[in-house]
C-alpha cells in the first residue's frame, strides 16, 4: 500500500500491507496490552502472619478467672501487633506471550492507527539545537493538534528528547521502545521514512 506524507504536497511511499495494513484484533491487542501491564507491577508487597511475628510465646494470662476473653498468643491477628490473616507475599504478576502474537498484536494498532490517521509519517525530522520553541514551530508547521502525541525515532535524538521534555502532551521513544500501551495511548503517532522502515523490518518477521 501507499501512504502520503505529512507536511509535503505529493510525497508518497510505498509500505508493507502485512505491518500497516492488517486487520483489527482486539482480543489480541487486549492480550498483549494486559500482558504489558501486568509485566510493569512490582509485586514486591509482604505482610507477616501469625507465625512469623517476633513475639512471645507464652499465653497472655491464665485461662480462667481474669474476667477477661480467652487469649492464646499475642500474634493473633485479633490483637494490635499481631499477624496478618491472609498476609500478603512476593509474587509475580508477570504473563506470557509468544514475540509472533506480540508483534501482531503491534502490526494490528500500527494499521488501525493509520486507518483513522492518526499515524503521521514525515521524510524527516531534525534539529540544531535542543529548543523547545523550533519544537513547537515544526509541529505547528506540520499542522498537528496539541493532543497527546507521541514521536517515534529510529535512534537516540538528543536534541529532540531535550526540547520536547517541557512539553507535558508530547513523548519520544526509539522504535525499539515502542509497546502496545503508549501507542494507544496517544491520539497522534508521528514519525519518519526511516523509522516506518525499521518497523517493517521488526514486525514482518
Amino acid at each position: 500500500m501507499q501512504l502520503s506524507l505529512s507536511g509535503t504536497q505529493d510525497s508518497i511511499i510505498d509500505v508493507s500491507d502485512k505491518v500497516f495494513n492488517t486487520e483489527f484484533n482486539e482480543p489480541l491487542i487486549h492480550q498483549a496490552v494486559t500482558c504489558y501491564l501486568a509485566g510493569g507491577r512490582a509485586g514486591t508487597k509482604a505482610q507477616k502472619n501469625r507465625s512469623q511475628v517476633k513475639a512471645t510465646g507464652s499465653k497472655p494470662w491464665r485461662q480462667k478467672g481474669t474476667g477477661r476473653a480467652r487469649a492464646g498468643s499475642v500474634t493473633s491477628p485479633l490483637w494490635k501487633g499481631g499477624g496478618v490473616t491472609f498476609a500478603a507475599k512476593p509474587r509475580d504478576y508477570s504473563q506470557k506471550i509468544n514475540k509472533k502474537m506480540y508483534r501482531g498484536a503491534l502490526r494490528s494498532i500500527l494499521s488501525e492507527l493509520l486507518r483513522q490517521e492518526r499515524l503521521l509519517v514525515v521524510e524527516d525530522f531534525s534539529f540544531d539545537s535542543p529548543k523547545t520553541a523550533l519544537l513547537l514551530e515544526y509541529l505547528q508547521r506540520i499542522e498537528l493538534d496539541n493532543k497527546q502525541m507521541l514521536i517515534v525515532t529510529p535512534e537516540e535524538n538528543t536534541n529532540l528528547s531535550l526540547a520536547s521534555r517541557n512539553i507535558h502532551y508530547l513523548n519520544v521513544v526509539q522504535v525499539i521502545k515502542i509497546n502496545p500501551v503508549n501507542l494507544i495511548r496517544s491520539k497522534q503517532v508521528l514519525t519518519n521514512v526511516a523509522t516506518i522502515r525499521e518497523l517493517e523490518k521488526r514486525l514482518s518477521i
